[in-house]
């Protein structure tokens, strides 16, 4: 059996309570993909002490080297598609065709993001006073906790992990407690990359024990979370209360029109995959269809059929 650990400040370690947990493969429960750390805020804490630690020094890496090292991990990405697709859907049941799918939006990010290296460009203003000369430069936040749900185990994590990484900042990374063995797949591309230490950190567990001490955590300048509404409203007060930055992607209510001049086979295959793509288990779902009364009746037919 594999027996994974947290990844904090440049070293692999246990959960300092000891406590792990099981990862099983969802469709072959006897199938053990291994266990993981069963993070509390101690372990946390360590975490995002070692992004503050390591911000210092990554902040002056100038932001087309960081950018290299992301494109690094986009090429470790593409040589592992395959490998890493099959991880996921052995992890977490998504078919394998969107696994692969899944793995190239991280693909994709890696090499946006990258480019952005080199296009993190100031503003410069003209000055109402003669004696003085108006420039702004960005600056990198700090300290970013990222809260990954399960459903997109490397696309999200991507999302907000490349681009942060880019920008300068250092991340500690909260993955869910179903996916915890495609997020240390992606931490060792990082690693492979030439990430220094401490600027990712991994820290696996639940949400009570390992995500809220990381939203509460002084040390955390900002806090992107993907997941319920019900959460993401509860990490947006705490976030409020402290005047910690804050980027949510929560759950939707979302509709798609068909109108009576679209063409209605195509219109078919998106609102099929709109609605029933991921098993339909994405915030983005399809979850209203709203029709043109003169197509209604045949568009339905199609539908049901």
């Amino acid at each position: 059996m594999n027996r994974y650990q947290n990844y904090i400040a440049g070293k692999w370690v246990d959960a300092r309570s000891g406590k792990t947990f099981e990862d099983r493969n969802p469709a072959r429960w006897t199938d053990m993909i291994g266990t993981f750390p069963e993070s509390s805020g101690d372990d946390v804490d360590g975490a995002v002490r070692a992004a503050k630690d390591a911000f210092e020094s990554w902040r002056l890496v100038p932001a087309p080297k960081r950018g290299e090292i992301v494109r690094k991990a986009g090429d470790l990405l593409t040589a592992r598609k395959e490998e890493i697709a099959r991880e996921m859907t052995r992890e977490m049941g998504k078919v394998l065709e969107e696994a692969r799918g899944d793995v190239q939006e991280g693909i994709d990010t890696a090499y946006y993001a990258a480019s952005e290296g080199r296009r993190l460009f100031g503003v410069v203003v003209p000055s109402e006073l003669s004696s003085k000369f108006n420039m702004a430069v960005r600056m990198p936040v700090g300290v970013c906790g990222l809260i990954t749900p399960w459903n997109f185990p490397m696309a999200i994590p991507t999302w907000k992990m490349f681009p942060a990484l880019v920008a300068g900042n250092t991340v500690v990374f909260k993955p869910a407690e179903d996916t915890p063995k495609t997020a240390a797949t992606l931490v060792e591309i990082m690693i492979e990359a030439g990430v220094p230490p401490g600027v990712v950190n991994l820290a696996h567990g639940n949400g009570s024990g390992a995500g809220a001490p990381l939203v509460d955590h002084p040390g955390v300048d900002l806090i992107c979370f993907t997941g319920s509404t019900e959460v993401g409203r509860k990490i947006a007060e705490l976030c409020g209360r402290t005047g910690k930055r804050v980027a949510l992607e929560m759950g939707g209510k979302n509709a798609q029109i068909v109108m009576d001049d679209a063409d209605l086979g195509l219109a078919l295959e998106g609102v099929l995959w709109g609605a029933f793509g991921t098993a339909g288990q994405r915030c983005t779902a399809t979850s209203r269809l709203i029709v043109h009364e003169a197509v209604y009746d045949r568009f339905l037919e199609m539908l049901l059929e």
